[in-house]
């Protein structure tokens, strides 16, 4: 009799796994085609790029586990035979197909998390850079760094001098228009309750109880914003972590034909294996955001320290 309702019960099994599949896997094509349509829809770049940095890697991965669940469901209809000697080879099964569908979303987030964001940052800059039209149907142009001052106030230029927003600005050369749009820089940086811009750093921190191995640390970070000069502090928890690699600025940089130079490609390499690569205009900007990162990494070796 426990027989009976055991095949009775791998039958149910696997006509519910069958149509469980097939639902995850529509469910997973409805979400890259919904993706794709509400990325089309936007006519505006600029709203293009802010859905693709929000949403693409989001998106694509909510598919992946979709669709891996279906693969864990479709795997558990398989050896039928073998299932029917006992339930034994039932929870084996499970057990098995779940390691496999694990292993495609582990996979696939690795893929997407190291490999992905190249292909990713050439479609962002892609947009980015894709001509503008204005209103009147006339092609813009990009102004550079130099020319784009004049159309950005204190604040704006205040938040691009510390890197935490980067404005592009384009003008309409036979009617004027200007558009300004804004993306996210290249360091980072909290908004100033004050007046309003992404120019709050950190610019010291005191240990108040040093981190152990077997306990937490505490200390104070001081805030300063930029443009306005507003102070604040902040009391937060210190984490036992491994002392990572020290990034040490060099002494003087120089650059062969410096006149000549486009573009300036700075990567650095993280200690989790991945990377990031800024570009810069001018020699200056390099040396500026140099100087502003090895800042904040030498507050984070201050952790270390306790």
């Amino acid at each position: 009799m426990d027989n009976e309702i055991y095949l009775k019960f791998l039958n149910i099994w696997n006509n519910a796994m069958v149509f469980g599949a097939i639902a995850l896997v529509i469910a997973s094509v409805l979400t890259l085609i919904y993706h794709r349509i509400r990325l089309s829809s936007f006519k505006d770049l600029k709203r293009k790029y802010d859905y693709l940095t929000e949403n693409d890697i989001k998106m694509q991965m909510a598919a992946i586990w979709l669709f891996a669940g279906a693969v864990l469901l479709m795997l558990n209809t398989t050896y039928k035979k073998t299932m029917e000697v006992h339930y034994v080879w039932f929870m084996v099964r499970f057990f098995i197909t779940f390691c496999i569908s694990t292993l495609i979303v582990y996979i696939s987030y690795l893929l997407y998390k190291y490999s992905y964001p190249s292909t990713l940052d050439k479609k962002l800059k892609h947009l980015r850079f894709k001509p503008r039209v204005s209103s009147a149907g006339n092609p813009m142009r990009l102004l550079s760094e130099e020319e784009e001052d004049v159309h950005l106030d204190e604040g704006m230029q205040a938040e691009e001098d510390v890197f935490s927003v980067d404005y592009d600005v384009w003008v309409d050369e036979t009617t004027g228009e200007v558009k300004i749009e804004k993306y996210a820089g290249r360091l980072e940086a909290s908004k100033c309750n004050t007046c309003g811009f992404y120019t709050m750093k950190l610019k010291h921190e005191d240990i108040l109880t040093p981190a152990s191995e077997v306990s937490e640390g505490e200390m104070v970070q001081k805030y300063e914003c930029g443009y306005c000069g507003a102070k604040r502090t902040k009391q937060v928890k210190i984490h036992k972590l491994e002392k990572g690699q020290e990034f040490k600025l060099p002494t003087e940089m120089h650059f062969k034909g410096e006149k000549a130079i486009e573009t300036i490609t700075v990567e650095v390499y993280l200690n989790d294996g991945s990377s990031k690569t800024y570009e810069f205009q001018n020699i200056e900007q390099t040396k500026n955001f140099l100087e502003q990162y090895k800042e904040e990494l030498e507050s984070e070796n201050e952790l270390y320290k306790g």
